[in-house]
């Protein structure tokens, strides 16, 4: 490949990622707040591109001819390029998979690959109190880690209602995930909750799902890393769409 050819593979590169960052599908892959840090780095990658795009195939400034002792015949092959491996053309499929064909945010089967990302074993920390409301809207994460670490003290009898989707539990009943981010989909691990009493049923895996409940006292253990996993009372359900932050 030469350089001409890298040049159209980073503006492509380059493109991908700005279409990417200024539309909601860059949250499928990285946290909301580095949006600007990958707007920055696409325009680096075009203006790069165009760079070198630019010094490639700007007309060359003429020079005399040397005196040349040699034959015709030691120039025979006078215009015949070398080829470059084709292989690197290979580089352009990544690109165009995220401009034609975008992979979806982790979802079920991730979170069935994954142990959950909680563990009792970490030490409790003192939570404030709910915010007012009735039921009072909280994420799967701070439900989760209110009931691990702090026993459900700082929840007591309130009503809280989760979104989250629907993934296959330990004992192959349903129960309500969502993937948290430390940085981009690489890291990213589900936070798993158990449910008892009016039970989602009958929906397939990541079918999103609200939830209205109270705290249980019920854990269960991942199978995947032996991990506690806490239970919520559900009293009502809806399905919803998939949010546009589908991330804690």
């Amino acid at each position: 490949m030469n350089r001409q050819a890298q040049a159209v593979v980073l503006l492509l590169l380059g493109g991908a990622v700005i279409r990417a960052s200024l539309t909601d599908l860059y949250l499928n892959y990285v946290k909301e707040g580095l949006r600007p840090f990958l707007i920055a780095a696409g325009l680096l990658l075009v203006v790069a591109a165009v760079m070198t795009l630019w010094y490639e195939l700007r007309p060359a400034a003429p020079s005399p001819a040397p005196a040349d002792p040699a034959g015709p015949d030691d120039h025979a092959d006078h215009g015949h390029g070398h080829h470059e491996p084709r292989v690197g053309w290979l580089l352009i499929l990544p690109v165009l998979g995220l401009l034609l064909v975008a992979p979806p945010a982790l979802g079920s089967y991730a979170a069935g690959q994954a142990g959950t990302a909680l563990s009792s074993q970490q030490r409790p920390s003192d939570y404030p109190p709910l915010p007012d409301g009735d039921p009072v809207q909280v994420s799967v994460l701070d439900y989760a880690s209110r009931a691990l670490f702090d026993k459900g003290a700082s929840i007591g009898d309130r009503r809280v209602r989760l979104t989250g989707f629907i993934t296959a539990g330990p004992n192959g009943q349903p129960i309500l995930a969502r993937m948290v981010l430390s940085c981009c989909a690489a890291d990213g691990r589900p936070v798993k909750l158990g449910m008892t009493g009016d039970v989602p049923g009958g929906l397939a895996d990541d079918t999103w799902v609200e939830v209205t409940g109270r705290y249980s006292d019920r854990i269960a253990r991942d199978p995947v890393n032996d991990a506690e996993i806490p239970y919520l009372d559900v009293e009502s359900w809806r399905q919803v769409p998939a949010p546009k932050r589908q991330y804690e």
